[in-house]
């Protein structure tokens, strides 16, 4: 579960008002924290799920719609009992748009991003599953606001139209959580693969997962304090 937290992409940080978005979304009870892949801001909150694939790359490289088409697919197989279309495209007016929104009738619930990794690429979304898709957007609508004023900017930060995104419960019309979809990507994995691995770090895995902890932490103080 995540607490509510406001994940900003480096082009956030070059705002000219950021440090009053912050204090804004400070406000209204979220962290801050930036990443070191691709994107804009994104709301993380315990209606929110992120999934990862990670594939290995052999001898022929992945081409990067491959891994983006991958996950597309895999949405649409856990969701696939609704008569109700997944687009991928991106969707105008809302936040950290992309050309693999994921939408239903026009409404965001999802968004694909990809990181290269050392012989692999990791794919990773995040899925609105619950509560208001538009209160969500608005939130990032006003950190823009504020953090943007009057002042021009060189990057085109995104004009949020919060009545472009919805929740997953919201677009089926169903009551939804985070164990529900799991479930549904479980199943579905085990369908495809006839089994399902689970992994805990090891003795030796967790000193470097604590490393690159503290190194993201690093990070992120640095950013802040520019």
């Amino acid at each position: 579960m995540h607490q509510k937290t406001v994940v900003l992409g480096i082009q956030d940080t070059k705002l000219p008002f950021l440090q009053e978005g912050m204090l804004f979304l400070k406000e209204q009870g979220y962290d801050v924290i930036v990443r070191n892949s691709g994107g804009l801001a994104v709301v993380l909150d315990d209606e929110v799920l992120n999934l990862t694939l990670v594939f290995s790359e052999n001898i022929k490289g992945i081409d990067i719609n491959r891994g983006y088409d991958a996950m597309w697919r895999l949405i649409q197989e856990m969701f696939a009992d609704f008569a109700l279309e997944i687009d991928a495209r991106e969707i105008v007016g809302s936040y950290c748009p992309g050309s693999y929104d994921l939408s239903i009738q026009g409404k965001k619930f999802a968004g694909i991003s990809q990181r290269r990794l050392r012989k692999g690429v990791a794919v990773q979304i995040y899925l609105c599953v619950n509560g208001s898709g538009s209160e969500r957007a608005e939130l990032i609508r006003q950190f823009y606001e504020k953090s943007t004023k009057t002042a021009e900017t060189k990057f085109i930060y995104p004009r949020i139209v919060p009545g472009v995104m919805a929740s997953l419960s919201e677009l089926l019309q169903i009551p939804l959580n985070i164990q529900d979809v799991i479930l549904r990507f479980l199943r579905t994995m085990k369908a495809k693969s006839g089994h399902i691995y689970t992994a805990s770090l090891s003795a030796m895995e967790m000193p470097l997962f604590e490393s690159y902890y503290d190194r993201v932490l690093e990070r992120n103080e640095k950013f802040m304090e520019e």
